[in-house]
């Protein structure tokens, strides 16, 4: 029986990291006949107005214009909306590359999404099926069908706890239980070590943080096309939030596939070294 071989969890963010906008944007918004400004601006003054959840309140805000506007909001529409994400250049064919690479070197990639973005629209997006698990949020349904209520709200400090669902292996999102029991770290299955985490935003920085502080590897992914980006991600790298800044680019020429290859091969020579030091440990005794 060949020995199992070493999970390696790549996190992405979605919106900024994987798309250059947020999701509602390319199509849920246009048909609510509203631009995107607009939308956002009129949430962010639900959320400062009454103190409240930014992320709860865009959530309620797309329930109340789509029952105003007349828009459909049951889950296959959202799913709908999710088949008009764009993405950058190179996602689609990515996490194929990733898994080769990986699987030359003997590792078993896994990717998640933690991201503050919808999930069943992620869940319509074209690379769905890539995906061990998504992280997001996302509405409760009436027995119609028709989202009534939010569900999961993921905001910066909820991302960190979806990071220990992975490194423990939990999928469910109302277990708090399992996700709190101590497990020896040798025993969880995909170590902080064994992490890199992508993400743009605000969201992210608690989780890019703890990823790198825990002795795993983030990446600050900007958009080159949008004036001040690349100056924000810089600045989280010279904070010591990040290991590295790259732009949104998911080509096999890229900055990012340079990054992420050279990781992988670090992981895998540091997994070696373990296993080695492990079994002349035992020799030991």
């Amino acid at each position: 029986m060949s020995p199992k071989k070493p999970q390696v969890a790549l996190i992405y963010d979605f919106d900024g990291t994987l798309s250059p906008g947020n999701m509602q944007e390319f199509g849920f918004i246009k048909a609510l006949g509203m631009n995107e400004k607009d939308f956002w601006t009129k949430s962010a003054a639900l959320s400062k107005d009454n103190d409240a959840s930014s992320i709860l309140c865009y959530m309620k805000l797309m329930l109340s214009e789509a029952q105003y506007k007349k828009v459909s909001i049951t889950k296959k529409s959202f799913r709908d909306f999710g088949k008009e994400i764009e993405l950058y250049s190179g996602v689609e064919k990515w996490f194929s590359l990733v898994n080769k690479y990986g699987q030359k070197l003997g590792l078993d990639i896994k990717h998640y999404i933690n991201s503050s973005g919808l999930k069943e629209m992620i869940e319509g997006s074209p690379i769905a099926k890539e995906f061990e698990h998504i992280y997001a949020c996302s509405f409760l349904y009436d027995a119609s069908g028709v989202a009534e209520w939010p569900g999961v709200a993921v905001d910066f400090t909820t991302k960190t706890q979806f990071i220990f669902k992975i490194n423990k292996g939990i999928k469910e999102v109302y277990d708090s239980k399992e996700v709190n029991k101590y497990v020896a770290e040798e025993d969880r299955p995909i170590p902080f070590k064994r992490m890199i985490y992508f993400g743009d935003g605000e969201t992210d920085i608690p989780c890019m943080k703890m990823v790198k502080q825990n002795g795993g590897y983030s990446i600050a992914v900007y958009n080159p096309s949008k004036k001040g980006k690349k100056d924000i991600a810089k600045k989280l790298i010279s904070e010591d939030r990040v290991n590295f800044v790259c732009p949104a680019n998911y080509e096999k020429t890229s900055d990012i596939y340079e990054v992420v290859t050279t990781i992988l091969e670090k992981i895998k020579r540091d997994y070696d070294f373990d296993t080695l030091l492990q079994k002349h440990k035992k020799l030991a005794k």
